[in-house]
């Protein structure tokens, strides 16, 4: 009971208490709470990457394919056939969860930035694809969600509460998943990989099974994601959703700068990232072109180079809710 009961781990369910309150102390309707929602859907995002790059160390630079394979199937689902957003985005899971199979089969040979290059060239081709067919996807015009008034069957909301709730929840069972894995067999295989291939191979480590599981999941979780995003902000287009810098890196950076491979940490990062990001954008935006981006990426830099293993390194190491230490040991 001791070891579960641990600070960090604590601290991890007051934050969801907190947050599932939060609506009840600000406008529901207002933009605060709109960023709220924000700040719990990129930690969400950034913990469905952890997966493949905090677990197994394998940097993708592409997951916005999935993230978008997500939003583009429930949306055109819902669309083209009436099928509600809540059954298109597991359609969207399972598609993205195809296509990360796909993927893994060439990319799992190459090691270090060349895999980061080749998953990011899958998320280029995507946008490519995106752009180019039109007749389905809207093309750079985009997909606007029609709003259908509160019709919860449909994933249609008139509060913005509503929306941050489901969020909520996304986050929880996200964060669940990532516990369940670092926690059990496969993620004790996963840090044996990251640390070292090859000798986890000939400790008997099926290295290719692993990171395949890691990456499935991790792409249909990101997959789940890209629908709730899809309906939360009513449009989106290839060239935002597929972007290196929108999605790709945005959620990688979550991860880094809160702690690669830690359960709290894509939470930390989120909240330090989204709103820094939104109060650049809000106040400097209107003075020079590009200030608040070049702030913002200055700032990005120094915590790296402050803190290059995230911000849970502050945490004290032997209270800190980590994947990196064995289930058995104080957090």
């Amino acid at each position: 009971m001791r070891n579960l009961l641990t600070p960090g781990r604590i601290a991890i369910v007051l934050f969801f208490v907190v947050a599932a309150l939060l609506p009840f102390f600000v406008d529901a309707r207002g933009h605060l709470l709109r960023v709220a929602a924000m700040v719990l859907l990129f930690a969400a995002v950034a913990q469905s990457w952890n997966i493949v790059g905090g677990l197994a160390n394998q940097i993708s630079l592409g997951h916005a394919a999935f993230f978008g394979i997500g939003a583009y199937t429930s949306t055109l689902l819902y669309l083209n056939l009436g099928i509600t957003p809540w059954l298109g985005m597991f359609a969207g899971g399972v598609l993205a969860m195809v296509a990360a199979a796909l993927l893994s089969l060439p990319t799992f040979r190459l090691k270090g930035h060349y895999f980061a290059l080749a998953t990011l060239a899958f998320a280029e081709v995507m946008r490519v694809i995106a752009n180019s067919w039109a007749g389905l996807t809207g093309g750079p015009v985009g997909l606007t969600v029609p709003f259908a008034g509160s019709q919860p069957w449909l994933f249609a909301f008139r509060s913005v509460a509503s929306y941050y709730w489901i969020i909520l929840a996304l986050l929880l069972a996200i964060c669940l998943v990532f516990h369940l894995m670092a926690t059990g067999a496969i993620g004790y295989r996963l840090r044996a990989v990251r640390e070292n291939e090859q000798a986890a191979e000939v400790a008997g480590v099926d290295t290719f099974r692993v990171k395949l599981i890691a990456s499935m999941v991790s792409a249909g979780l990101t997959a789940v994601c890209g629908t709730v995003f899809a309906q939360f902000t009513f449009f989106f287009d290839p060239d935002s959703i597929f972007s290196l810098s929108g999605i790709s890196v945005r959620m990688a950076m979550i991860a880094i700068i809160g702690g690669l491979g830690t359960l709290g940490g894509p939470i930390v990062g989120a909240l330090f990232l989204i709103p820094l990001e939104e109060y650049a954008n809000a106040q400097l935006s209107s003075q020079i072109a590009g200030l608040s981006q070049f702030v913002f990426g200055v700032i990005l830099v120094a915590a790296i180079l402050i803190q290059p293993r995230g911000l849970m390194a502050f945490w004290p190491k032997r209270n800190a809710t980590s994947t990196t230490q064995p289930s058995g040991d104080k957090e």
